[in-house]
């Protein structure tokens, strides 16, 4: 028995790998995403530490302190504000990616149903063709039989 080989193969094998390659890019970009978030979340907790610490400070010390963190609390707001449109950037090319994985595996998964249909119409067809065979062998052996009798 031959074996099988499906003519759509290696369309399958290259859209696997683009798969394959579309996942990488989007476990790439959540990574990303999450370093972001982490990020904007500890500046977050640095200043509300800072400014609990300010309050904790004696009158003098106290103004000094929130003079400096005053001072200091544009720069970086405008950090805080670029973190945050980098995060939105992400999860917008995040969903990108979600949409571009999810395309290909429904069109893989398709192809690997048609080739899953068509091995089994191979399979039923050599089956086919060998009990064709048989029955042949079979007459021509009864025939042979009949015929030295």
């Amino acid at each position: 028995m031959k074996r099988f080989a499906w003519r759509l193969q290696k369309v399958l094998d290259v859209k696997s790998r683009q798969e394959q390659l579309k996942r990488n890019e989007l476990f790439q970009i959540a990574e990303q995403l999450a370093a972001k978030r982490c990020e904007l979340l500890l500046r977050r907790r640095i200043l509300q530490n800072l400014a609990v610490e300010i309050k904790g400070h004696e009158s003098p010390a106290r103004l000094n302190a929130q003079e400096f963190f005053l001072r200091h609390a544009a720069a970086d707001d405008e950090r805080m504000r670029r973190l945050r449109e980098e995060i939105a950037a992400l999860e917008v090319r995040h969903k990108e990616k979600t949409a571009e994985v999810l395309a290909l595996r429904r069109f893989k998964e398709g192809l690997e149903k048609l080739r899953e249909q068509a091995k089994e119409d191979y399979i039923r067809e050599q089956e086919r063709l060998e009990q064709k065979d048989l029955d042949e062998g079979t007459t021509i052996a009864f025939a042979r039989n009949e015929s030295s009798m």
